[in-house]
Formats: C-alpha cells, structure tokens, sequence
C-alpha cells in the first residue's frame, strides 16, 4: 500500500490541476469577480485618489491575480506529469527500497502541495496584496524545495543503480 501512495498523489495533483480548467471554463466570470471583489476592499488600492491611476492598478492587479489561478492549473498538472513520470522511472531502478520510497514521497508530497501557493494566492491576493499573500502561505512555496530535493534523490540514484533486467 505505501508503494502505491505517492502514485495516488501524483493522480490527486493531476486532477486538482484539470479540475480547476473545467471549473474555469464553465463560469471563468466568478473568479474574475471574486478577484474584482477582493480588490474593492484592498487599502492599498483605496488609498489612491486619481481615478485613472486607480482604474490602472485595479486592472493590472486584477490581471495578475488571475494569471496566479492560471499558474495553479499550470503548475499542478505539469508537476503532477513530472511526479507520474519520475515514479515510473523509480521504479525500474535496482536501488534500495527504501531510498526508492523517500525519493518516492518526496516528488509526490512537494509536488503536490507546491501548486497551492498559487491558488492561495489567487484566492487572498486581491485583498492582502499578491506579495502579503505569497508570504503568507509560503510554507507552500517551500514545497518546490522538497520536490527538488526528490527530483536530485532520483538524478542520484539513476547514476549509482542500473536500472532492472525485464524479463
């Protein structure tokens, strides 16, 4: 069962970067608004006095905090892409299990969890701010660490262990 956890991870990150898509394209218009309606209670925003200037940065804020869902979408499903691939490969190796199975949780747990700071982002940026928002979900960020770490684990064992014998 524990061989088979990090592969269910990997189709759990695929799916939550697919599923987000659909939800996307059945009613794009809500994230928009939440977004828009996040920014009405920005400080920073309301603070500035020229309507032109204002009008900008709503826009340009609006923008980036929807290209931050985007970047969920993106982020989970290639990731999730990544981890499916990297465990397969794993698997053809002679290494020891249980350097197999570190390697295993690593990519699929840091892969997993490293899209969300995007999401988190995208859903508390408009009004905390895009930076503030990053911050504080940073744990999220530091995932993309974790992954990493998996990924040198993998490139490790490719260049210590052959890979098996089919039979």
């Amino acid at each position: 069962m524990t061989q088979r956890i990090p592969y269910v991870i990997a189709i759990l990150t695929l799916i939550g970067g697919v599923f987000i898509s659909i939800i996307f394209g059945a009613n794009e218009d809500y994230f928009k608004d939440k977004i828009n309606e996040g920014l009405k209670k920005n400080e920073k925003v309301n603070l500035i006095q020229d309507p032109e200037e204002k009008a900008a940065v709503l826009k340009t804020e609006a923008d980036k905090n929807w290209r931050y869902y985007q970047r969920f979408h993106f982020h989970a499903t290639g990731i999730g892409a990544m981890i499916m691939g990297v465990l397969l490969f794993i698997s053809f190796l002679s290494a020891p299990e249980r350097i197999k199975a570190i390697t295993s949780f690593a990519v699929s747990i840091g892969g997993f969890l490293y899209p969300f700071i995007w999401l988190f982002a995208a859903i508390y940026g408009p009004e905390m701010g895009r930076e503030a928002a990053k911050e504080k979900f940073a744990v999220f960020g530091y995932m993309g660490g974790l992954f990493l770490v998996g990924l040198i684990l993998s490139l490790y064992m490719a260049l210590k262990y052959r890979l098996k014998e089919l039979k």
